[in-house]
């Protein structure tokens, strides 16, 4: 068990530090869009595009990393006060009764979506735009699965937690 949640968390670590760097790529290109349409009064559509596509595999490919490292936003009012195990059987519980439901509910909504792109390699609207917007959109499908192993790891994780004799602490 232990060596599934580790590979689990390594794929979702390695993912998340790798389009990490495309935020320092996506200032670049920014900047870069910039001054071709204001120093050069010149601009690509396909430059413009490159910026969102990468926007997007960082929130999606990242949104399992972050989770793995709590990075999300959360009311813990009462969390905080509790102990290990009283936080483990809340990660459980969120895990098997939020985070799975939702994020199976993300994989089986967008599968007709993200198909139809690929029926007919959908690319950009625009002229000049890139290609491969069916790629872009199949994000959404490999970010409901991270997002389910991310929270089979936690889950199994916790109940880790819950279920050592020797845990106990105060509180």
């Amino acid at each position: 068990m232990n060596r599934c949640i580790s590979f689990i968390e390594t794929l979702n670590n390695g993912l998340g530090k790798a389009v990490s760097w495309l935020s320092l790529l996506m200032v670049l290109t920014t900047f870069a869009v910039v001054v071709l349409r204001y120093a050069f009064d010149s601009g690509w559509v396909a430059l413009q595009e490159t910026v969102t596509y990468m926007h997007s595999m960082v929130f999606m490919l990242g949104a399992a990393y972050t989770l793995n490292y709590d990075g999300h936003v959360r009311v813990d009012i009462f969390y905080q006060r509790l102990s290990k195990k009283g936080k483990a059987w809340v990660d459980c519980l969120g895990a098997l009764l939020l985070l799975l439901p939702v994020s199976g509910f993300i994989v089986w909504a967008s599968w007709h979506y993200v198909t139809e792109s690929w029926s007919v390699l959908e690319g950009s609207r625009h002229s000049g735009g890139l290609p491969g917007l069916f790629l872009l959109k199949s994000l959404i499908i490999v970010m409901g699965i991270q997002l389910i192993l991310q929270a089979l790891a936690m889950f199994f994780k916790n109940l880790s937690i819950i279920l050592a004799t020797d845990n106990k602490e105060p509180g």
